[in-house]
């Protein structure tokens, strides 16, 4: 006997705007049962027990709102928290270890959130019993002979107390008007507020208007509030957003503190080399987004990271990906040098009242992706902003004859209709065009979100709409500041492989700024490395190879990375570790060399 599970997306359900075939095709509904109906808001309603799970009605209709999934029987038994009729449900749950950082990884919308709300005690978890919610005397039923029972009932009585570093930092603008030390202080429960500023590198923003914060400042304050309060279970929830590498590793010593004081650490990261890093265990969540999702048996970090590379879960027998994910062991070749040069720049400069950016000369060449590190504060964000015509730089000598498609990094979500009219409007061929969308469209998932509004959309899905707006633009240059932000860590790879395929297929050359070594790794074939000193000067090397650039900057930043031996997959060494001063000597900072 197989568990059913029937979700609907009601965002996508417009019975008004279709001919119900899913109604009219049910086989039960043609033989007179009512499998499938129309509710009270004119959203499709379906009956789990009398669904056979033929499909048909996933195939008929027209907006993709329905999923139906047959899943082993047993699993029925583990369901934990169901939000409503034909709605998203959870089964298990990661169990808190003191003295131990618990990942947890997976796609987007497959009950990260909602696994972190039920452990933190903002979510009574409900047993998949929506209508008539669960006693705490059913949880611990439910949870006998497992260490979860213990958890929930001290989290009943309590006698438990969590901190919480939310994924929105963001809007901490909205809630806090002072300063950044004014909410340390408020909420600190700990006398750590000056060991905390130093640990993350907040003495010179920690007095300044919270509203006036950047991301990563923002991201890294919100950290320190978590880590001031005084708690038994802390929950970070992707806390190296907007921090370039040297920061993720300052945030990562922070929250290694926490555990080696006996504390629980639970975290969800999509950068997948901080969460190796930074793991003891790690928890896989797969399902369908919006759907269902299932938490893993615990994994120890490395085993759990290959897993996730590999696709499978030999353990329990799922396959949650058709393809491993691939990387390179060897620095990739070079362009050929006759290779044709589509842009050519000389230095220049761009001088503000308390920074200076300083700009060798370069070139991007024909079918080129160029990929864009350092620091956080270098200018960066500038430099393609000059390329790309939006800044003027000292002297005003750049006078591109190219054209160049800019995504910047902080996104708008102002337009006030859906996503299909805003697409529509900017580029109707591109959104006919079958290619684009086999290649861009339906790998990004566009083709799901086409009918929501621009102002509901989560910020992974506003983060797509905003690299295909991007790529709809008649361009010879697509520029993408930050593409990977909010993104997670499955979609990071279906990114990498469709702007690649993009702009290798079309001729076209790209430039991408993003903080995530691994994207990095995969999407470009050389590098442009930002050096000099964070929030003064900016020094713009010029481009050259992956391995000369990569070697460079993480020398600068004193990390090495050596390759797993199963998956090639980069992993960060711990400083002064035997592996770490060997690779130091040989001058080998995350490449090996081709003679090895």
């Amino acid at each position: 006997m197989e568990h059913r599970i029937a979700a609907l997306d009601k965002d996508n359900c417009f019975s008004k705007k279709c001919h119900t075939e899913c109604i009219t095709f049910c086989p039960v509904n043609k033989d007179g049962s009512e499998c499938i109906i129309l509710g009270s808001d004119n959203k499709a309603v379906i009956s789990e027990p009398l669904c056979t799970g033929c499909g048909i009605c996933v195939n008929k209709c027209p907006f993709e709102a329905i999923t139906i999934v047959n899943m082993a029987h047993e699993l029925g038994f583990d369901k934990i928290h169901q939000y409503d009729i034909n709605s998203f449900r959870l089964y298990r749950l990661p169990t808190p270890i003191p003295g131990k950082i618990i990942g947890l990884v997976g796609k987007n919308g497959v009950g990260k959130t909602t696994a972190l709300n039920i452990l933190s005690g903002n979510l009574k978890p409900n047993l998949g019993n929506y209508e008539n919610s669960s006693s705490w005397n059913d949880i611990f039923d439910h949870f006998h002979g497992n260490e979860l029972k213990k958890y929930f009932q001290k989290l009943s009585e309590n006698k438990l107390n969590v901190s919480i570093k939310p994924q929105a930092v963001y809007k901490l603008k909205d809630y806090w008007r002072k300063s950044g030390l004014e909410l340390l202080e408020k909420v600190s429960d700990l006398d750590n507020i000056e060991t905390l500023i130093n640990d993350l590198n907040l003495d010179k923003c920690v007095t300044k208007p919270v509203s006036e914060l950047s991301g990563g400042e923002l991201q890294r304050l919100s950290i320190a509030v978590a880590s001031a309060k005084d708690a038994d279970v802390y929950f970070f929830d992707e806390p190296s957003s907007y921090n370039d590498v040297f920061q993720r590793l300052s945030v990562s010593k922070v929250i290694q503190k926490l555990a080696e004081k006996g504390k629980s650490v639970i975290l969800v990261e999509h950068d997948i080399t901080f969460l190796d890093y930074l793991s003891d265990y790690i928890h896989i969540i797969y399902g369908e987004a919006g759907a269902y999702g299932v938490v893993s048996s615990s994994l120890p970090s490395r085993t759990g990271i290959n897993v996730l590379i590999d696709g499978y879960l030999p353990n329990e027998n799922i396959q949650f990906r058709d393809s491993k994910i691939k990387f390179n062991l060897y620095s990739p070749e070079e362009l050929e040098n006759q290779t044709s040069i589509i842009l050519k720049y000389n230095s220049f400069s761009k001088t503000f009242d308390n920074f200076k950016l300083n700009v060798y000369e370069g070139e991007i060449k024909s079918g080129q992706i160029l990929g864009v590190i350092g620091g956080n504060s270098l200018g960066k964000t500038t430099f393609m902003k000059i390329l790309a015509g939006f800044e003027k730089s000292d002297t005003n000598n750049i006078n591109s004859p190219v054209k160049i498609s800019y995504k910047p990094q902080y996104l708008n979500s102002d337009f006030n209709d859906n996503v299909k009219t805003l697409l529509h409007n900017l580029n109707s061929i591109k959104m006919e065009d079958q290619t684009f969308n086999s290649e861009i469209l339906r790998p990004l998932s566009i083709h799901k979100i086409l009918e929501k509004n621009i102002k509901k959309l989560s910020g992974g899905e506003l983060q797509k709409v905003a690299i295909v707006m991007c790529l709809m633009n008649d361009a010879d240059i697509y520029a993408l500041d930050e593409p990977s932000a909010f993104i997670d860590v499955e979609d990071r790879i279906v990114l990498a492989k469709s702007i690649q395929k993009f702009v290798k297929s079309n001729n076209k050359s790209a430039i991408i700024i993003d903080h995530d070594i691994q994207l990095i790794d995969i999407l470009c074939d050389s590098l442009l490395l930002f050096t000099g000193i964070n929030g003064v000067e900016g020094i713009a090397n010029s481009p050259s190879g992956k391995l000369k650039s990569m070697n460079k900057f993480l020398q600068n930043l004193q990390m090495t990375y050596r390759r797993d031996p199963q998956s090639h997959r980069p992993r960060v060494n711990k400083i002064g570790s035997r592996l770490d001063k060997e690779q130091k000597n040989s001058g080998m900072y995350y490449y090996l060399s081709q003679n090895e």
